[in-house]
């Protein structure tokens, strides 16, 4: 069992965390409001009171925080983690970022004698808690090889990519399409809809279908009957088109449907809807259409 920190405990990140628990590794935490982290706190999870403590605490410090602001918030200055990353330490960062920060970023840490791991997961807040996340893990081998089987507690498949920012590249180019897909289901069932089927009707159908990706089948319902709790929001989408979109431009890739579906994201935000799960553009493109959601 490992000595284990973890800093930004949101709706995935604590969820990871909690996953460490189970295995039975000690996770100490910090999570920028509290209260969030509660539940992990009631679980056996000890708390810090900045990023420097929990990695100046743990072997190993993971991360997961919401975007590269984020990420340079928690891991530089006196209070972050890069401060006492010490020779041996590993760092495994899994937040979906710019690649280039993310490169940066693992360079002042080697510089430091550790070594920073970019390691994305691929999947929901269901199966995270199932255990049927996938990782992607850029960065040293040997770390790599070191961690493996404690990346194996969060999830059954871990792939290393390659060198460091490559993780994130790849999680970039995953997710793209997650909000792709989205919006040619939500076109499917409006059709389906204003052509006389009911919309329940349609999505069981769709849900049924070739179409049914493991993606599809789990945020589908979405379509009839939205979260309580955003898995993944617009405005958290929309960052990850928009780095593909910078990707697609720096590498001479013309990425049409991530470009619509970009404009979707913003025109579900236009109607004040930037908080809820990604899979409203249903009922943006549903009130472009004249359908009552």
């Amino acid at each position: 069992m490992a000595n284990l920190g973890f800093v930004g405990l949101g709706t995935m990140g604590s969820r990871v965390a909690k996953r460490l628990l189970d295995a039975g590794h000690a996770v100490t935490g910090y999570n920028r409001t509290k209260a969030k982290a509660q539940w992990l706190l009631d679980a056996g999870m000890k708390w810090a009171d900045s990023p420097r403590a929990v990695a100046q605490s743990s072997d190993i410090v993971f991360s997961m925080v919401t975007n590269t602001a984020a990420l340079h918030a928690i891991a530089l200055g006196d209070d972050g983690i890069l401060a006492v990353l010490t020779r041996g330490k590993v760092y495994v960062e899994m937040s979906t970022v710019s690649p280039a920060a993310s490169r940066e970023l693992a360079a002042q840490v080697a510089a430091k004698g550790a070594a920073m791991l970019d390691c994305p997961v691929s999947g929901s807040v269901v199966t995270l808690e199932q255990g049927q996340v996938s990782l992607m893990v850029g960065g040293d081998a040997a770390a790599f090889e070191k961690i493996k089987p404690i990346l194996l507690n969060i999830g059954p498949k871990v792939n290393h990519v390659g060198a460091n920012g490559l993780a994130v590249t790849m999680k970039i180019a995953v997710n793209l399409s997650l909000a792709v897909q989205m919006l040619a289901l939500s076109e499917g069932v409006l059709i389906a809809e204003k052509s006389g089927i009911a919309r329940e009707t349609a999505v069981a159908v769709m849900l049924n279908s070739v179409i049914a990706s493991p993606m599809v089948k789990y945020r589908g319902p979405f379509v009839l009957k939205l979260p309580d709790e955003a898995w993944f929001d617009v405005n958290m989408m929309q960052k990850d088109m928009l780095l593909a979109l910078e990707l697609g431009r720096q590498l001479d890739i013309p990425l049409p449907t991530t470009a619509v579906t970009n404009e979707m994201l913003t025109a579900a935000r236009g109607m004040g809807l930037a908080k809820e799960d990604f899979a409203v553009v249903f009922q943006a493109l549903a009130r472009m259409s004249g359908v009552k959601v």
